[in-house]
């Protein structure tokens, strides 16, 4: 009789004590999962960037494009204030819905994108070719092709499991831009450097800086999608 007291007894205190850490642990679990706005931010920002990028390499109105520019450089300010709250509610979240470091990897990457894009329209600003051909335009529609990507990729995060197919399409995508990218950006120093040989030798100096600085902002989306590719291994 005393030894069945015992186990009832020891039955209670387990089903308590397994209560108290559900409890506690659930304390800690987030209740807001703020890091996929804050993400969705930072990529709805690429994306306006990009568009913007865009419209500087296919406008001819200098006053428009100095307009842009200024517009690029406010998005570029705007990326760098959600970036640096995503970092500071890294710091203050226990628990964080995927790794810590991922969510870090991520924004920290679309950031650099940003600022890619920042540069570039900063350059345009600076030197003021003459003339922006259009194989500038068609690198900066991979630009936004690319980043739209992104932006699909990383609204599909918040349930990885089920968006798996598509995250995987569009991180495929995305490395598909960035290879139209490189041939595209080999025939544009090919163009630079053998068939405008008539441009003046200040104004191939300007494209080729221009377009350098393109090639790097695809390369930067590539090395986001690579961050994307990661979270995918570990969670899908």
């Amino acid at each position: 009789m005393q030894i069945k007291k015992i186990l009832v007894n020891l039955h209670r205190i387990k089903k308590i004590n397994v209560m108290k850490i559900n409890t506690l642990l659930s304390l800690f679990v987030p209740k807001d999962v703020k890091f996929f706005p804050l993400l969705d931010e930072t990529v709805s920002i690429l994306v306006d960037a990009s568009n913007m990028l865009h419209e500087l390499f296919t406008t001819q109105d200098i006053k428009q494009r100095e307009c842009i520019c200024q517009s690029i450089k406010d998005k570029e300010l705007d990326g760098d204030k959600v970036t640096a709250i995503i970092f500071t509610e890294l710091n203050n979240t226990f628990i964080t819905p995927i790794d810590r470091e991922d969510i870090h990897d991520l924004a920290d990457s679309m950031d650099d994108v940003i600022d890619s894009i920042n540069r570039t329209s900063q350059k345009v600003l600076l030197f003021s070719p003459t003339n922006l051909p259009e194989y500038t335009a068609n690198a900066t529609e991979l630009i936004q092709k690319g980043s739209l990507e992104m932006q699909k990729a990383v609204n599909a995060l918040k349930d990885i499991k089920k968006n798996d197919y598509k995250l995987r399409e569009h991180c495929k995508n995305i490395k598909m831009f960035e290879e139209e990218g490189d041939t595209l950006y080999e025939n544009s120093m090919i163009k630079i450097f053998h068939d405008e040989q008539n441009m003046p030798v200040i104004e191939l100096i300007k494209l080729k800086e221009i377009v350098q600085e393109l090639e790097k902002g695809m390369n930067k989306i590539n090395s986001a999608g690579k961050v994307l590719q990661t979270i995918l291994i570990k969670y899908a």
